[in-house]
């Protein structure tokens, strides 16, 4: 795997993921399009083989949950949970490609009406409310 490498707006905040990223996916919970302004696709991350430059901002989001964003430009970065080893980041700050495709939508149940999920690809239905 080649090692991810991105960063936020401004480049105050800067992220190395040079362990194996997984499980694609684009979350359509209101709290993520509240945040991004859309749905927000991630990718998860080995904590152990993230590297972080700057100090992103946490907000705790829900119970359990925080979301790391950057103080100054306001990028939506990260979500962490309190019981996972894994990072999500923002497939969207990644630099250049990232030689991968979602597998799956989560939270579909939240999404905004705007919009429409293909049907070939792999929605659950769970509800954040």
């Amino acid at each position: 795997m080649n090692m991810l490498k991105g960063s936020c707006l401004c480049g105050a905040i800067t992220f190395e993921a040079d362990a194996a990223a997984r499980d694609p996916a684009a979350c359509h919970c209101s709290q993520c399009r509240k945040q991004s302004g859309h749905h927000w696709a991630s990718v998860q991350v080995m904590d152990e083989g993230l590297k972080v430059t700057g100090v992103p901002k946490w907000y705790t989001s829900s119970p359990g949950a925080r979301r790391g964003f950057c103080p100054t430009c306001g990028s939506f970065l990260f979500w962490k949970s309190d019981k996972d080893p894994d990072t999500g980041v923002s497939l969207g700050a990644i630099d250049g490609s990232t030689g991968m495709h979602l597998t799956r939508n989560i939270f579909v149940a939240d999404k905004g009406d705007y919009y429409d999920i293909p049907r070939e690809t792999n929605q659950e239905e769970k509800t954040d409310g």
